[in-house]
């Protein structure tokens, strides 16, 4: 008897056929994708709870799905109270979807080399909203936990593995980068 897929497993195919569909248009896949992934966060059934433990002190990022060509990871965010991300770039698109919780999303732009980075402002997201970000519109940003007394947990989708690849944070005040991969709170699960 064939086993009846998991609303994450649908999930993975259609993204998988998605980017298969359209591998080289980057606002095709942020438009169809952000659809599937407002289906998946509109839910929230389905995430194992190995997958949802947050860090007394640092945010978790666990890694859910790795196409095997690198072209998209999914990612779970779990945000203790108050924890929020250094201001960071991803290289990548990206696709932000709130499944418990809240987050901060506050937007950046490097002016010019030592000088203060520039605030675009920030937007609060609430359970069921999906953003998108992209190099090619700005992908510069802090991400926090909305609250100071609950966690909060997102789903995320980059285009490439985003625990491999080399990205940047930035100081506020000098706006210089400095390099980093930010690998996966279960990596050992990985690499098992």
């Amino acid at each position: 008897m064939e086993e009846t897929p998991t609303c994450f497993d649908r999930f993975v195919r259609d993204f998988t056929r998605l980017v298969d569909d359209f591998s080289g248009d980057e606002d095709e896949i942020l438009r169809q994708g952000r659809e599937l992934l407002a289906d998946l966060v509109g839910r929230d059934d389905w995430l194992a709870d190995r997958y949802a433990q947050p860090h007394p002190q640092y945010y978790q990022q666990y890694l859910l799905h790795a196409d095997p060509a690198d072209r998209f990871s999914v990612v779970s965010f779990v945000w203790g109270p108050g924890q929020r991300t250094p201001i960071h770039n991803h290289t990548v698109w990206a696709l932000i979807g709130i499944l418990r919780g809240g987050e901060r999303a506050e937007s950046f732009e490097v002016v010019s080399p030592g000088l203060p980075m520039r605030s675009l402002g920030d937007e609060g997201l609430g359970p069921g909203t999906v953003e998108s970000i992209s190099p090619r519109t700005g992908d510069i940003h802090r991400v926090s936990n909305l609250y100071e007394d609950r966690i909060s947990i997102s789903i995320h989708v980059y285009g490439g593995n985003i625990g491999r690849i080399s990205r940047h944070v930035f100081e506020p005040e000098t706006s210089m980068p400095k390099t980093f991969i930010s690998g996966y709170s279960n990596e050992s699960e990985n690499s098992a």
